[in-house]
């Protein structure tokens, strides 16, 4: 086996064409998800915290005495939900959202991390991020703060790492998955900005999930400073 590779929400979007497109022969590939996207499939819900207990464990096992070429975790999984002010959200809902967008990648960071610190292979963590992670959208505020953590996360761990293992955020544009649908979909009293991305939509400039996954595969590659946060719009 040359690499062992998790995708979290590899069951659609930016996550099932990352999937579909690893790079490497003979690549394991698992699917961290609700409903799963890969054959092999790993069930969590990763907006609950009883889910990444699973997850832990799961790399811990699997990475035992792994003796492989490379290890990569790819931290994709992510909610727009709920849009609109903070003030009125749904408490449930954007607790979930929380957890989702802000912990889990912190949490199931460093647990992969610490699963893989004996190694001596290539290891990789890529976690998505967003343009929303600089730029404050009204109705976002949970997916904006939830990046913007990814993104200080990346920079500061990226600091603590040995030459073999590789750590970095990274933003794919915008790109036309159902995330996109909801957003247009969101009334402009609960998003003020909605019409951008009808416009968006209408002049054809959203990447394809595919165009995405390559810059995104593309990253492992590139000399990176470790703990980079970069966009793909920009390289």
């Amino acid at each position: 086996m040359t690499a062992l590779v998790w995708i979290s929400g590899a069951s659609a979007g930016i996550g099932a064409a990352l999937a579909a497109t690893v790079p490497f022969p003979d690549a394991r590939v698992i699917d961290i998800s609700r409903r799963g996207g890969t054959p092999n499939h790993l069930k969590a819900d990763l907006s609950n915290p009883a889910g990444w207990a699973v997850v832990e464990e799961h790399f811990t096992k699997e990475l035992a005495e792994y003796d492989g070429d490379r290890v990569v975790f790819i931290h994709n999984a992510g909610t727009i939900t709920p849009i609109g002010p903070a003030a009125f959200a749904d408490p449930d809902a954007y607790t979930r959202a929380v957890l989702l967008n802000s912990a889990s990648p912190q949490v199931l960071g460093a647990a992969f991390l610490r699963a893989s610190a004996h190694l001596t292979c290539e290891r990789h963590l890529i976690l998505l991020s967003s343009g929303a992670a600089k730029t404050a959208y009204a109705g976002w505020s949970s997916y904006n703060a939830g990046k913007a953590a990814v993104e200080h996360w990346v920079r500061t761990v990226g600091q603590e790492q040995p030459a073999n293992c590789h750590v970095i955020a990274v933003a794919p544009g915008v790109v036309d998955t159902a995330m996109q649908s909801e957003i247009r979909a969101t009334p402009e009293a609960d998003f003020p900005s909605v019409s951008r991305f009808h416009d968006l939509k209408r002049s054809g400039s959203l990447t394809t999930p595919e165009t995405a996954a390559t810059g995104i595969w593309s990253l492992l590659t590139r000399d990176l400073p470790n703990g980079s946060c970069v966009d793909l719009r920009h390289l």
